[in-house]
């Protein structure tokens, strides 16, 4: 990147600051969502060409680079030992919510990569699982946007009512874990329902919603294959695994068996996995400089029936394998 362009890197940093302190004081928020309503505010202001370069940049490269750094805060033998028994209902949910995005995509005549992404944050854990696919099927910022709006409103939803519909259904400590951690997006979401019904809730949903982080490695990858072999028969280009495989996600892979492997200091992973935390707020910071607020208005109620037909689909499904299993 040329020396100019490094003044558009610059100014999403500085804008990510007031987000990622103002997600401290919200975390129900988060400040990936407040980064991105900064940018979009800021968004229809003139601003310098030479700023362009660098907040493009930002918006690709800092998004992969954040997903390989979250990778220290996975520890694999704890969820191994604890969330391995919900991968059976992460199957169903993951299929329910990609059946359901597409299928109501499709209907509703949905263009671009909206559905693929919206089914993706749902299915997996929001803003990240976004930030991962992104890059892979090449989402433009203003898909992004309109996909990670969408899941922030229903995450606010489902603190507010999951905790109140877990304690309605007499759920046990374990039953609401379960729920909590397979069918709310963020992990900020997931930690604050869980940890208003219960401190053993709260804990038992946190490692859930870990495991399902990892699904992020098997999905971006299967979308690789499936985007190189439709471009190879639309005749697009040669078939080529390795020009769109996502390296970064093997940057995750690495830095979860690092963290958990003890070879580095928690401190020191914890502080890794939040810098991985504050890149994803810079890189929305600068996918709202690059959306028009009007363009989201005009565009929005469908990408929000997409997701709320996502999500009904995910919280049923996962309800129906927990009792179906008596979890």
């Amino acid at each position: 990147m040329e020396l100019s362009g490094y003044s558009g890197f610059v100014l999403c940093v500085a804008l990510a600051v007031p987000a990622y302190f103002l997600g401290r004081l919200v975390p129900i928020v988060g400040g990936p969502i407040f980064g991105i309503l900064i940018g979009i505010l800021l968004a229809n202001l003139r601003r310098p060409h030479y700023l362009e370069k660098g907040i493009s940049h930002t918006s690709r490269y800092m998004l992969q680079g954040s997903i390989i750094l979250l990778g220290f805060g996975m520890n694999l033998y704890q969820i191994l030992a604890v969330g391995g028994g919900s991968l059976f209902v992460m199957v169903f949910t993951l299929a329910a919510a990609f059946a359901t995005a597409l299928l109501a995509g499709k209907i509703m005549a949905m263009r671009g990569n909206i559905p693929i992404l919206v089914g993706v944050g749902t299915a997996i854990c929001g803003g990240s699982a976004i930030a991962a696919t992104a890059p892979v099927i090449k989402a433009s910022d203003k898909d992004i946007a309109f996909s990670i709006s969408t899941i922030f409103l229903f995450n606010i939803v489902a603190v507010f009512l999951f905790p109140a519909a877990g304690h309605l259904l007499g759920m046990t400590d374990s039953q609401f874990g379960m729920w909590a951690g397979t069918a709310i997006n963020d992990t900020s979401s997931v930690v604050a329902a869980g940890y208003v019904y219960s401190g053993d809730a709260g804990d038992y949903a946190t490692i859930v919603k870990l495991t399902r982080t990892l699904m992020i490695i098997p999905i971006t990858l299967a979308l690789s294959i499936v985007i190189t072999r439709t471009r190879k028969s639309e005749g697009k280009g040669e078939y080529s695994f390795m020009k769109i495989f996502p390296w970064f996600i093997m940057g995750f892979v690495l830095t979860a068996v690092i963290a958990t492997s003890g070879v580095l200091p928690g401190n020191c992973c914890s502080l890794l996995s939040e810098l991985g935390k504050v890149m994803i707020i810079v890189a929305m910071v600068a996918v709202g400089l690059n959306t028009k607020l009007r363009e989201l208005i005009k565009g929005g109620r469908n990408p929000l029936i997409l997701g709320l037909c996502c999500w009904i689909a995910v919280t049923a499904t996962a309800l129906m394998c927990i009792y179906g299993l008596d979890i």
